[in-house]
Formats: C-alpha cells, sequence, structure tokens
C-alpha cells in the first residue's frame, strides 16, 4: 500500500465507517454533496471548525479522533483571489497547514481535495505524475503550496478535480478552454466512492474528473441558451488546456466492479 508504516496499517486495518470519517467544508459546494452520499459523516459547521483558527482544528480533531479526514474546505474564486490574496492564502495554505498539524498529532489519515489549476495548461491529458506548475494565478498557486503541504501526511491521498454547481450560472461560457470538469452532481458521486474506498487505493494522487470538452460544451449541457465567450475577457490569466487524464481512475473503477 502507498503507507508502509505499521502505524497506518493498524489505522485501516478494519472497515472505514462513515462516523469515522471528518469533513472540512460540509457546507460548500462539493461538502453539500458529499453529507448526502455519505450519511454520518462528522461535518462540523464554521464556527465549530474555521480553517483560519488553529485553535478550533486541534479542537475538532481531538473531539471527534476521525481515522480519516476528507479535506475539501477552500478559498474557491479563481478571480476573487487576485484581489483578496491575503484571504486566499489564509484559508487554502495556512488552513491546509493548521490541518495537516493536527492530523500528524492524531494519526489520522488524509484525502486532500485538490484542483486541475496545479498544472500549466497548455497542453491537456495530464497525468498524476505530470510536473505541475507553472502556476497561472494566485489561486492556482495557493492550491499547489496546499497540494505539497497535505503530501506531509504518511497517508495520504492527493485528488484532483473540478467541478460546476448543477447548473450552469453565467450567461456566457468560454469556447477556448478545454477542461475534464464536470457538474459537481457527476462528480461527487466519484469522490464519495474514492472516500469509500481509500484503504483499497494505491496511489498518492488521482485525477478525478469527465472526458475533455470545452468549458462551452459543457455549460450547453445544462443551459442550452448560453453564449459563446473567451478567456481573454476575463482579467486573470487562465488555462487553454486543462484536461485531465483519468485512466488510472478508471481502472480502479473496473477493478472494482469485477
Amino acid at each position: 500500500m502507498r503507507w508502509g508504516s505499521s502505524r497506518y496499517h493498524t489505522l485501516m486495518e478494519s472497515p472505514l465507517n462513515n462516523t469515522d470519517i471528518l469533513l472540512t467544508g460540509g457546507t460548500g459546494r462539493l461538502g453539500e454533496q458529499l453529507r448526502q452520499l455519505l450519511p454520518g459523516i462528522i461535518a462540523p459547521p464554521r464556527r465549530e471548525l474555521d480553517l483560519t483558527d488553529p485553535v478550533q482544528v486541534y479542537a475538532a480533531l481531538a473531539r471527534y479522533q476521525p481515522k480519516l479526514v476528507v479535506h475539501a474546505a477552500a478559498y474557491t474564486d479563481v478571480a476573487g483571489a487576485e484581489q483578496n490574496r491575503e484571504a486566499c492564502w489564509r484559508v487554502n495554505v495556512d488552513g491546509t497547514r493548521s490541518l495537516v498539524r493536527g492530523v500528524l498529532e492524531h494519526g489520522a489519515a488524509l484525502l486532500h481535495i485538490s484542483t486541475d489549476y496545479v498544472f500549466y495548461g497548455d497542453r491537456g491529458h495530464y497525468r498524476e505524475d505530470d510536473p505541475v506548475g507553472p502556476v497561472r494565478n494566485y489561486y492556482a498557486l495557493s492550491k499547489l503550496v496546499a497540494e505539497e503541504i497535505a503530501r506531509t501526511v504518511p497517508c495520504h491521498l492527493v485528488v484532483r478535480t473540478s467541478f460546476r454547481p448543477t447548473e450552469w450560472p453565467y450567461p456566457k461560457a468560454f469556447t477556448d478552454v478545454y477542461t475534464s470538469q464536470d457538474y459537481v452532481d457527476i462528480i461527487a458521486p466519484q469522490i464519495a466512492t474514492a472516500v469509500r474506498r481509500f484503504a483499497d487505493i494505491p496511489f498518492d494522487t488521482l485525477h478525478i474528473a469527465t472526458e475533455r470538452k470545452s468549458v462551452f460544451e459543457l455549460a450547453r449541457r445544462r443551459k442550452p441558451d448560453v453564449e459563446a465567450g473567451s478567456k481573454h475577457d476575463v482579467a486573470v490569466d487562465l488555462p487553454s488546456d486543462i484536461s485531465l487524464d483519468i485512466s488510472r481512475w478508471q481502472q480502479l473503477a473496473l477493478d472494482w466492479q469485477s
């Protein structure tokens, strides 16, 4: 398995119950879906587990003693991060650092939700072991640093993914940005499966997404009247092709079905 210490073999030697799992970001877009898909999962509200407050983070881990922490909380406003860099860094980097310190102290495992934006996004079809960077924007920088912090947990899984709300929220969509992202109700069940099968995944990095398409093509699936737009219409630097190779995840799914 991907963790060598007997400490983590012992941690995962019995079936993982939902009540053994603590979720950050439970009121977020992905978190709400995961709470429905994983009934009983521990999802403290922000007033109890504020990532920007290390004391709260440590207290919550001490209180619930989870075997696995699913870290889904993040600052995700890509454009907003350019103007609010301090807030973005405080959540994505400082918050992840506090959480990881607590996870290490309590001997838990970590499933960290990351993003396709850790890649430059000029060629697409990125595999898990492809070199990351250089970053396109400040959000990407914060998530790349958070990934590296998460990897200090001996028993970890970094899941790179990307998702939209259940309905396309904008009047326009980019025709010149290619992606593997999908709607959250398509992505969340796959991530829930990765959570359930955490101990059966022999990798420390996994891409969970769907097929390559333009953002415009994705938007038209649920908003047929969406207008065509260009990444050059916005102020933040965006990739041209950030699609992910998902063959590793597809093979795991096939293996589990057999």
